[in-house]
């Protein structure tokens, strides 16, 4: 299984790209795990899990990573947003969110924890885009950006 996903990880990210991983890396020991995590293209950032405290404060596994948060609000340029400037909000957790800085204004919430086995509520901005709710493989902008344009959310101000 994990040989599987190492290769639709770098089928889908390659390297030099910006890749975040929502937390609960892996079970393995810390040193399995280092091994696994240096196998993955892109410039990885870690928004920790439930799973990850063990490793949180290790070295070898910080290494791994550009950073490790708890949650983080990205930001990424795309001209067709036409909303903050031409830049898509994205709150980052490992935890579903019920709502987020500036939900009611089409930011989006991605989480993981929850294994595809929290169903997806059509009103809001948010995903599971854990491996297992996506064929075990890491899901990018646009394809986020086509679930997200699928919903049906409605701007509240």
């Amino acid at each position: 299984m994990d040989e599987e996903i190492i290769h639709r990880w770098n089928e889908t990210v390659k390297p030099g790209d910006e890749a975040y991983i929502l937390g609960d890396v892996s079970f393995h020991s810390l040193e399995d795990t280092v091994k696994l995590l240096k196998r993955l293209n892109g410039n990885l950032h870690l928004i920790a899990g439930n799973h990850d405290k063990r490793y949180r404060g290790k070295a070898e596994f910080k290494k791994c990573f550009a950073w490790i948060k708890d949650l983080y609000t990205l930001k990424v340029y795309d001209p067709n947003i036409n909303l903050y400037k031409d830049l898509q909000r994205i709150e980052l957790c490992h935890y579903a969110l019920r709502t987020w800085n500036k939900s009611w204004h089409g930011s989006w919430s991605l989480y993981g924890h929850s294994h595809g086995n929290l169903p997806d509520d059509p009103t809001i901005l948010s995903i599971d885009v854990g491996v297992d709710s996506h064929d075990f493989r890491p899901v990018s902008f646009e394809e986020i950006k086509v679930i997200m344009s699928e919903k049906d959310w409605v701007r509240q101000y």
